[in-house]
């Protein structure tokens, strides 16, 4: 920790009684820490909070000993100061947050993939000084959650290569903001009992509903399909909501209608679009009903050249639509019984949160029958052009020339 030199001279200054205490009380911890205590032992040892230690070492690397003399202009050494240093390390954070975050679509729990002391590293390497101490407070400042493992089987890609396509997904978002051309991300939320049935949660009242005691397919008015498309650069959010079937027909109707009511007026002359898609479902990766679909009805009917990223399987929750989309709805509606799809729709209409959150709501009428068949030659006139990274993830495909 300290060089010879300067611990010499902290000890000088530890047992200089004329130094000031509480200078006093940062060399001493330093020089713990130097004779191999870790910040917890160090801490109680000095009976102050183990984070205290961590600012002071951290101050200690950006300045040295001097740094450790009392001095009001810099705020001390907690999270607080260290803040007040750098007051753009938040929106530095935030940044590299953008692509790590991922959320639960049934609540505001959101969590980030890699450990506060990697955060802090890549920051130190952007020339933001911080310790990990300090970026878990702010972590939590963001409204970010410490996650346990749970005894759960779920199965996921290789690591090496699903890591790989998170930086790629990552570099094509950043291709398409910077041309300023649209990004969506999509996906289809739990499917929903319409009826008298209970939703999970609780609202204000003075009395409780009665509701069906079990959710019998039979009691139902219809299951609802609501399919969800998330303008990741407008932060607004469309619901098609379809009582029929969950395939890729149904997903990509919607994603036309969006196209040629919504998003060919938010981006006037764009001819490109990047869409983020789970691996599985009826946008999976492996279906070809999906691929075929989009030919036909996004870039041959609407004249786009369409980009897909998929997320790897088992990182769904990492797809935008997820926790910026699907859980503020949740939220909205929760504890209240949705006993027509007037009442469903209505709630998803209703949803907004702090950061300035637009939903509108759409049914989607029509009969989509699953179990669609592509041929093989259909499959061959596809302009479909696999991206060199992860080519089963990621692909471009282009419209038939007229």
């Amino acid at each position: 920790m300290l060089s010879d030199e300067d611990y010499l001279e902290a000890t000088r200054r530890f047992k200089n009684k004329k130094e000031d205490p509480h200078e006093r009380q940062r060399y001493h911890a330093l020089l713990l820490i130097t004779k191999g205590f870790n910040y917890r032992d160090a801490a109680g040892i000095l009976f102050i909070h183990e984070e205290t230690v961590s600012g002071w070492v951290t101050l200690y690397q950006i300045k040295g000993l001097d740094g450790l003399k009392n001095n009001p202009q810099w705020g001390g050494a907690s999270r607080h100061g260290i803040k007040r240093r750098d007051p753009i390390l938040k929106a530095a954070l935030e940044r590299m947050l953008d692509n790590e975050i991922a959320g639960n679509p049934m609540s505001e729990e959101k969590w980030v993939r890699i450990s506060a002391g990697r955060l802090a590293q890549r920051l130190k390497e952007l020339g933001h000084p911080v310790c990990a101490a300090t970026i878990s407070h702010m972590l939590r400042e963001m409204g970010l959650t410490l996650r346990a493992n749970k005894k759960k089987i779920v199965f996921t890609s290789d690591g090496p290569e699903q890591d790989e396509q998170f930086q790629y997904i990552k570099s094509q978002k950043q291709v398409f903001r910077t041309a300023e051309l649209p990004i969506i991300s999509v996906d289809t939320k739990k499917k929903v009992l319409i009826g008298n049935f209970k939703n999970n949660g609780r609202v204000w009242c003075k009395q409780a509903d009665e509701v069906n005691s079990y959710d019998f397919t039979s009691l139902a008015v219809c299951r609802a399909v609501p399919y969800g498309i998330y303008d990741v650069s407008r932060n607004e959010g469309y619901v098609y909501v379809g009582t029929s079937g969950d395939t890729p027909e149904f997903a990509v109707d919607a994603m036309a209608k969006w196209w040629r009511h919504e998003g060919s007026f938010s981006y006037p002359g764009r001819k490109q679009l990047l869409i983020l898609a789970d691996g599985g479902g009826s946008n999976g990766y492996r279906v070809q009903a999906w691929r075929q679909q989009l030919q036909e009805k996004l870039c041959n009917q609407c004249g786009l050249t369409v980009t897909v990223c998929h997320y790897p399987p088992g990182c769904s929750k990492w797809n935008p639509v997820e926790y910026r989309l699907f859980s503020p709805i949740s939220i909205n509606w929760a504890g209240v019984p949705l006993k027509s799809l007037e009442i469903m729709l209505g709630y998803i209409r209703g949803t907004s949160n702090k950061s300035g959150l637009k939903v509108k709501a759409i049914l989607q009428e029509g009969i989509y029958k699953g179990g669609q068949k592509v041929t093989k030659e259909e499959m061959k006139h596809l302009d479909l052009q696999p991206h060199p990274v992860c080519p089963k993830w990621n692909y471009t495909i282009s419209p038939h020339a007229s």
